[in-house]
């Protein structure tokens, strides 16, 4: 109710910064579970270069370390410090702005991406009926790219 008087009071004071700051106090952070090696500072190192929009979302809060949220509702998740993927031939291997990435499609139409021969590795969900994939990851190549290189998918026959 304060707000309310306050807002009718002074209709005029609330400008520019204050406005935002009323606006930005009302969203929630986006909650997500840091990854166990999220303290690696080569998360530091991703986190403090996340885009302000990918895939045409804009970025959100989250409440952990080494996360990346935008959209609302939140569309695109990334998590720096999950586990470095193993070898597979099961799951297939894109390559994105010199990033590769491991694609998970199980629960389409959520897809899971993971850096492929990076360290730390990252994971990047994209819900596709909300945003491109290949946006998303071409958005956030930048920042992953401050992990280090330490391996390549290989195609097969290649």
């Amino acid at each position: 109710m304060k707000l309310l008087a306050l807002v009718r009071l002074a209709p005029l004071a609330l400008t520019g910064t204050a406005l935002t700051i009323l606006l930005a106090g009302c969203s929630n952070p986006v909650p997500l579970e840091p990854a166990d090696d999220a303290i690696n500072p080569a998360c530091a190192a991703v986190s403090v270069r996340l885009p302000d929009t990918v895939a045409g979302l804009d970025a959100r809060e989250t409440n952990a370390q080494g996360t990346g949220a935008w959209g609302t509702p939140a569309s695109v998740l990334l998590r720096c410090g999950v586990p470095v993927p193993a070898p597979t031939a099961v799951l297939p291997c894109v390559t994105v702005d010199g990033i590769d990435w491991l694609r998970d499609d199980s629960g389409d139409p959520n897809f899971v991406f993971t850096t492929y021969g990076r360290e730390p590795a990252v994971e990047v969900i994209v819900d596709a009926d909300a945003a491109s994939g290949f946006e998303a990851l071409t958005d956030l190549s930048y920042a992953v790219g401050f992990t280090e290189r330490v391996g390549e998918c290989i195609t097969p026959g290649g």
